[in-house]
């Protein structure tokens, strides 16, 4: 068991894709693995086993060694800054993190934010020398300013679709955001091989693939 690489890996879009990627890779990962209910998962013919996760968990699960390695969003890892390795940049997933509010939003004295990223939104607002307040929530970020509750808010952006439908728009864009590959400090070291080839794979076929 010792060469089995245990992977954790969100469930949602970032697997689909990350599925597509590893097949494309040569190693034979079903796309449909996360259908089911169970949580952990081995794939023999990869030597790999799958601990499905939140995204959020991801990081976690790999800095505490639960997990060898993990597949997680880089809002993820800016938000959570946890202490992995971050091997490599997958290219999927492709969104951004942006700044948000509606059209006729005027700067105010100490504004409030709202954001499912509280971390990166006081960073980002710090490093503006700007003064806000800043408001966590867990979901329906765009409500926040349609019922006053916020002035802006903090998330991510795919297409603009969601912004488009509820009046908001993107003011400002924080940085882009795709998957990458991250590893346990630990277990980088002492699988080394299977790591490192398994990036190699996947380096292989980054430039061709199309999800």
């Amino acid at each position: 068991m010792d060469d089995i690489l245990k992977v954790a890996m969100p469930k949602g879009r970032i697997y689909k894709q990350a599925a597509k990627l590893f097949t494309k890779a040569g190693l034979p990962i079903p796309e449909d693995l996360e259908e089911g209910r169970r949580l952990i998962i081995p794939v023999p013919g990869a030597k790999m086993e799958f601990i499905l996760a939140k995204p959020v968990d991801v990081p976690t699960y790999v800095e505490y060694g639960v997990a060898d390695i993990g597949v997680v969003g880089k809002d993820v890892l800016m938000e959570e800054n946890r202490n992995v390795y971050e091997l490599l940049d997958l290219g999927i997933a492709r969104c951004r993190m942006s700044v948000i509010g509606l059209p006729d939003w005027k700067q105010v004295i100490n504004p409030r934010v709202a954001t499912k990223y509280p971390n990166v939104a006081s960073q980002y607002f710090r490093e503006q020398g700007q003064q806000v307040e800043v408001i966590k929530l867990n979901g329906s970020i765009e409500l926040a300013p349609l019922i006053g509750l916020a002035d802006r808010i903090v998330d991510m952006v795919e297409t603009g679709q969601t912004l488009k439908e509820n009046g908001l728009v993107e003011q400002e864009e924080i940085f882009q955001i795709t998957s990458r590959l991250i590893a346990n400090r630990v277990s980088y070291r002492m699988k080394n091989d299977s790591i490192q080839r398994l990036c190699d794979m996947l380096q292989a076929v980054l430039p061709t693939v199309k999800l």
